[in-house]
This record gives C-alpha cells, sequence and structure tokens, in this order.
C-alpha cells in the first residue's frame, strides 16, 4: 500500500525524501521504503518523520478504514488516504 498521504505532507513542506530522511535521523531508502509502504516504520522511526513533517506520528499506526485523517496536530488541515 503506497502512502500517497505521506507523499502529499512532504511534498506539502516542500520537502524531498533525502531531507527528510536526515531530519529523522534514518537513510533515505528507508525513508522511501516507508513511503511507499514497502516497509512499516519503528516506533521510533515514525515519531522521527511525523517531528520532521510536523504530523502526528500516529498516523502511521491507524486503522486503514480510517478515510480521513488529520495531518498535524492542530487538525486545520485533512487528507484522503486511500483506502487498500
Amino acid at each position: 500500500m503506497i502512502r500517497t498521504w505521506l507523499a502529499t505532507i512532504r511534498e506539502t513542506k516542500n520537502k524531498s525524501q533525502e531531507e527528510v530522511a536526515e531530519e529523522a535521523g534514518i537513510t533515505r531508502q528507508y525513508y522511501g521504503m516507508i513511503e511507499s509502504g514497502q516497509r512499516n516504520p519503528s516506533v521510533r522511526a515514525a515519531q522521527s518523520i511525523g517531528k520532521a513533517l510536523d504530523f502526528n506520528w500516529t498516523l502511521f499506526f491507524e486503522q486503514e478504514s480510517n478515510e480521513m485523517l488529520p495531518i498535524n496536530n492542530n487538525a486545520e488541515n485533512h487528507i484522503r488516504k486511500e483506502v487498500g
């Protein structure tokens, strides 16, 4: 399952995968696998990515049936998550 919501957040912040990975303290390859859905992040990686992109890291662990998820702690914006 591709995490289009994650790519959308990253692109909205005008950051490359490499920039996010560096800020999160992980490799660009690992971040790319997380964003593409090939790997699930550890809790620590999820927290670091959430901090780097300013969103609630628990989005990584939300149930697939949730159609709309907040992308920041203020819940000002919402994005549509693909239901797989």
